[in-house]
């Protein structure tokens, strides 16, 4: 537990857990319920962030601010709501996930196309789901390294894409394919 401004026990949690009994209750969570995401703050350290992905974690913020208001105010302002404990910038927190070989996906394709629920569970447990994922992660991740990505993190990015296209298949393989080209070409918000 970590320390949030308004909270009693701020100071000194009553159970405290030590970052390796943490790292077991993550994959714990991901044994007990195998579909369901597992999403890590930035109220952890990067190392931890770093840890838990191997353990099952499958989404992480950055460039978090806790702050009301805290994207549009100064960074002086000291009205967080609690700690962070990865202060890195958007692009470098990329990197760092795109060195591990992980893609960095931006996608909201099945929220859009009512893919929720039952609906992405009938495609998630047989592993159909990765057909949408695996294409729409490769389309996010490009369209993010060109509008936004440092020239360390495009060079970093772009030999993952390649390399994860490559070892594709089937239909999800020729989905990449193409929506990468056509990002690369300049369309914006594609999905499958």
């Amino acid at each position: 537990m970590e320390p949030a401004s308004g909270s009693d026990i701020s100071a000194e949690p009553p159970y405290p857990v030590s970052d390796n009994d943490f790292k077991k209750i993550v994959a714990i969570l991901r044994i007990a319920v195998p579909y369901t995401g597992i999403i890590m703050s930035t109220r952890e350290t990067a190392q931890m962030r770093r840890d838990t992905f191997a353990l099952g974690v499958s989404q992480i913020s950055a460039g978090s601010r806790t702050n009301p208001g805290g994207y549009t105010e100064s960074e002086e302002d000291d009205s967080a709501q609690f700690s962070l404990g990865d202060h890195r910038p958007l692009d470098e927190v990329i990197r760092d996930v795109a060195s591990m070989g992980y893609m960095p996906s931006f996608c909201t394709g099945c929220y859009r196309m009512g893919r929720t629920g039952h609906d992405f569970m009938d495609l998630a447990k047989p592993g159909e789901i990765k057909k949408h994922c695996d294409p729409n992660a490769v389309s996010s991740f490009t369209e993010y390294l060109m509008d936004f990505g440092s020239a360390q993190t495009k060079e970093m990015g772009f030999k993952l894409i390649n390399e994860t296209i490559d070892k594709m298949e089937g239909v999800a393989a020729d989905r990449a394919r193409k929506m990468h080209e056509l990002v690369k070409g300049g369309k914006h918000d594609l999905f499958c």
